[in-house]
C-alpha cells in the first residue's frame, strides 16, 4: 500500500441527515475507498445531541468512528455510551469531568488513526484553550483533527498551528461548506469546514419559515430540523502511506 484515504462526513443534522448518510454511504465508500471512515454525529437527534441507537446506527451504516462537538451531552442517556464505546468521541478541551473522551484510535490494515475532536472557543462555550491542549496530544501520525467551530480565523490558525503534526484538520459546525480545501506547506490537509448532512432546503438544516421569522420579527423561536431531500458534505483526504502526510484533499457534496 503506497496511499490510502480517509473519508470524512460533514455534522448529520436530524432524521433527513440520518437518511441522506444511510443513503450515500455506499456509494462514497465504493468511489472513494477509504481506509477509514468518520463522521461528525453531534446534532443526528432532531439538530441537537446524539443518542446511543442513533450512533449505533451510523457505525452499522459504516463509519468507524463519530465525533461530535458543543451538542455532545445535550442527550443525556448518551453520557454512558460515551464512557463505553471506544468509537466515539466528544470534544476534548470539554472539562475534564464531563463524560468521555476527545480522542480515539482505529486501526484498519495495520495502520492505526488517531482521532481527536476539539472545540473552538470564539463565539463558542468557554471550554479549555484548544491550542495549549492540541499539543498534549499530538502524537505519531496519522492524525485526523474535527475542529467544531464557529469563527472561521480561529480554525484557520488552528490550521497553521499543526500544520505538519497532523495528517488533516477538518472544520465541522457551521454547516457551510467552504472552498479553501488545501494541503499546507508541511503536509497537513486542512478545510475550513466540511459542511452538513442534511435538509438543504432549510437554514443550516433548520426549517427556514421559523428561522427566518425570528430574524423579521426579533422573537424568540423553537427551531426544528427541515424536512425535504438530503444532501451530504464532507471531503476525502488522500494519504501517503509511509509519512502519513496528506497529498490531497476533495470536497465531497453528494445529493440524495
Amino acid at each position: 500500500m503506497t496511499e490510502y484515504r480517509i473519508l470524512f462526513l460533514g455534522d448529520v443534522m436530524g432524521e433527513p441527515g440520518r437518511r441522506a448518510v444511510q443513503h450515500a454511504l455506499p456509494s462514497l465508500k465504493d468511489t472513494y475507498k477509504p481506509l477509514f471512515t468518520i463522521i461528525n454525529g453531534e446534532n443526528a437527534a432532531a439538530g441537537h445531541g446524539i443518542t446511543p441507537k442513533i450512533a449505533d446506527e451510523l457505525l452499522a451504516w459504516g463509519a468507524d468512528g463519530i465525533t461530535l462537538g458543543n451538542h455532545a451531552l445535550n442527550k443525556r442517556d448518551i453520557y454512558p455510551y460515551l464512557e463505553s464505546s471506544d468509537r466515539i468521541i466528544r470534544p476534548a478541551n470539554m472539562s475534564p469531568g464531563s463524560p468521555g473522551r476527545g480522542l480515539m484510535t482505529i486501526t484498519q490494515e495495520g495502520i492505526t488513526l488517531t482521532v481527536i475532536n476539539m472545540s473552538g472557543r470564539v463565539f463558542m462555550d468557554p471550554h479549555d484553550d484548544p491550542f495549549r491542549m492540541i499539543d498534549t496530544l499530538l502524537g505519531p501520525l496519522p492524525c485526523l483533527i474535527d475542529f467544531h467551530g464557529e469563527a472561521t480565523s480561529e480554525k484557520i490558525a488552528f490550521g497553521w498551528h499543526v500544520d505538519g503534526r497532523a495528517t488533516a484538520i477538518v472544520g465541522t459546525h457551521t454547516h457551510v461548506q467552504t472552498a479553501d480545501e488545501q494541503i499546507l506547506p508541511e503536509g497537513t490537509a486542512y478545510i475550513t469546514d466540511v459542511g452538513m448532512s442534511g435538509p438543504h432546503n432549510g437554514v443550516i438544516g433548520m426549517d427556514r419559515s421559523i428561522v427566518v421569522r425570528r430574524f423579521v420579527t426579533g422573537m424568540p423561536a423553537k427551531f426544528e430540523v427541515a424536512n425535504g431531500p438530503g444532501v451530504v458534505h464532507g471531503a476525502c483526504i488522500a494519504v501517503d502511506a509511509k509519512t502519513h502526510l496528506a497529498t490531497d484533499i476533495e470536497r465531497i457534496r453528494f445529493a440524495t
